[in-house]
């Protein structure tokens, strides 16, 4: 699964490349210090929402958990933001962490609940710095480790209570449950007939 996932995800330009490169919905961004490629494959998605929403929700880490912000900019190779079967995920090889698209414009989630995301995928970054190796067979003790880190956040940030009740509803699941294996294939059909859905929904 992982390697399918970043056989994907390579086709993402690298942060390096020329920022005058948006092709295919592609862009790259600096927001506090962090390198952020953005895929919009959306056309009702306006990339500037994005990149504010990133702004908020990094400056909320930066100002109610300082430590862990230090630790992204660091540990961070680049943020990716693009369509994807889940709200994030960190990709070792490639030190990315990916934010899904919609997830991220979503009202329906507050800044600090996106910023918990990122936060989360920041432990399993700082995991990998650290030498733990990211397999599956240790994939839910390394889940609950990230998710002590949304509880501190959530903790802290105000209105962090979803942030909260999601992270210890989540740590309370089995092993499987807290650590679910992603089929690519059935998560790209799923993914394109949302986004179709959507798109026909948009006025003309």
């Amino acid at each position: 699964m992982l390697a399918e996932l970043l056989r994907f995800l390579k086709g993402t330009p690298s942060p390096t490349e020329s920022p005058a490169r948006e092709t295919a919905g592609f862009s790259l961004h600096e927001v506090r210090g962090i390198q952020v490629t953005v895929t919009n494959t959306r056309p009702d998605i306006d990339t500037a929402q994005v990149i504010a929403r990133l702004d908020r929700t990094l400056g909320l880490i930066e100002r109610y958990v300082p430590h862990y912000f230090r630790h992204l900019e660091k540990d961070f190779g680049f943020i990716d933001v693009r369509r994807f079967a889940c709200r994030g995920a960190y990709f070792p090889e490639i030190r990315a962490c990916l934010v899904e698209l919609t997830f991220t414009v979503n009202p329906e989630f507050s800044d600090a609940e996106v910023a918990a995301t990122i936060l989360h995928e920041g432990m399993h970054a700082r995991l990998h710095v650290l030498g733990f190796p990211l397999d599956m067979e240790d994939r839910a003790r390394q889940e609950r480790f990230c998710r002590r880190a949304e509880v501190e956040f959530g903790q802290l940030v105000p209105n962090g209570e979803r942030v909260l009740a999601r992270a210890k509803w989540t740590g309370d699941l089995s092993d499987e449950d807290v650590a679910p294996v992603i089929d690519p294939i059935l998560a790209a059909q799923r993914i394109a007939e949302v986004d179709r859905q959507a798109l026909e929904k948009r006025p003309t």
